[in-house]
Order: structure tokens, then C-alpha cells, then sequence
């Protein structure tokens, strides 16, 4: 296999570069956050947060963090000219409501018609945290995953059927990987692309599952 591998930065210049014009986006905790610092220039994104933000921007420079301004995942954001942040039950109103076009989310699985597992393994002594990922999840009119397509000991995140709990049914769109972007459709996966010298037999063995190509 090629070993080039799109960086967690790429992954999400990769990512904001299918978010449309004038689209109101969740980015959920973790690697999705990195979105927020790649969006084209020219383009106006809403990007909202669960615990209370709408209009983020990017991360503020070193030094210039306010912890009073925060993502769900505590971690210091700034705001746009015309931002606000608000209540709690308003930002899941919002999220419940289908205001929202797009949620990006990481993932432990996702499934080729789409199931997303994201906030639990089912290892016994594991803390349940599901928080907003069961609204975001099917309350957002997309939901695209962010992840690497394998695991620490080389298994892939994309099965034919999700092993751990679910968060969603058929709920995915997109996923946004370091190897490929896919689609989810009933029928199962679709390319959309993959990093330059991955062949897509190559892609199909370490999947263990059939896509088809565009």
C-alpha cells in the first residue's frame, strides 16, 4: 500500500472544501473541531456549537485564549462578527429541530448503509457519554464522520455491521477518512476519492467490504 495518508489538517481541509455556502454546521468534540480552521476563504459558514454557539471561527492564537468562550469540548473558540451564544435548551432545540444542514462527528464504527457508532465501546467498566451526538446525529439534514479508516491494531472502522452501541441508524452521509472519502447509501459504500497511489482493490482489502466506484 502507498503509505501517503492525508494529515489530520488535510483531513479537514478536505472536509470544509464540500461545505457549501451559507450552511449552519455543527463540529463535533475531537478531530471535527479542526474544521473551523480550514474553511475557504470567501465562504460563509454558520458553525454552531452544542453547549450554546452560533458563529464560531477558528482557534485564537496562542495567547489570546478567553476559557470563558468555549466548544463543547472545553476547548477555547472565537466568535465571529454577528455571533452569539445562548442557552443550552436552545441549542438543542436548534439541533432537534433540523436546523442544522451539516454535523460533522468522529466515529468508532460506521456501517456501509450508514450506522454510526460514536460514544461508547462496550467495554464493561466504560463511563456512557452519548451527550448531544444522538441529536446531532439524526436531527442535522447530513451527518458526515471524520476518522481514520483503521484502528491502532489495523481493523477497519467501516463494517458491513456496527459491533458497538449505536448512536444512529443509517444516519451517515459521508465519511471523511485519512485514506478515502466514501459515501453511504442503502446499497452499501461509494467512492467519492482516495489519497493519490491507493488502488481501489487496495481500499476494498483493507475495507473488507465492496465499493463501488463512481
Amino acid at each position: 500500500m502507498n503509505d501517503t495518508k492525508r494529515s489530520k489538517d488535510q483531513l479537514a481541509a478536505r472536509v470544509a472544501r464540500d461545505i457549501h455556502d451559507g450552511a449552519y454546521v455543527n463540529l463535533g468534540i475531537g478531530m471535527p473541531t479542526l474544521v473551523a480552521n480550514h474553511l475557504p476563504a470567501g465562504v460563509e459558514v454558520f458553525l454552531h456549537s452544542e453547549n450554546g454557539i452560533l458563529g464560531m471561527g477558528p482557534a485564537p492564537a496562542e495567547g489570546e485564549e478567553d476559557y470563558d468562550l468555549i466548544n463543547a469540548g472545553k476547548q477555547p473558540v472565537t466568535l465571529l462578527a454577528g455571533g452569539a451564544y445562548f442557552h443550552h435548551a436552545d441549542s438543542f432545540a436548534m439541533m432537534r429541530g433540523g436546523h442544522l444542514d451539516i454535523c460533522v462527528l468522529g466515529a468508532f464504527q460506521v456501517s456501509a448503509t450508514g450506522d454510526l457508532a460514536n460514544w461508547h465501546t462496550g467495554e464493561k467498566d466504560a463511563i456512557p457519554a452519548v451527550g448531544g451526538a444522538m441529536d446531532l446525529a439524526t436531527g442535522a439534514r447530513q451527518t458526515w464522520v471524520m476518522m481514520d479508516l483503521l484502528t491502532r491494531q489495523g481493523a477497519s472502522k467501516i463494517v458491513e455491521r456496527c459491533t458497538y452501541p449505536l448512536t444512529g441508524i443509517g444516519c451517515v452521509k459521508r465519511i471523511y477518512t485519512d485514506l478515502a472519502t466514501l459515501e453511504c447509501t442503502p446499497r452499501g459504500l461509494k467512492l467519492i476519492d482516495t489519497v493519490e497511489g491507493l488502488a481501489h482493490g487496495e481500499l476494498e482489502r483493507l475495507v473488507g467490504l465492496p465499493i463501488a466506484q463512481a
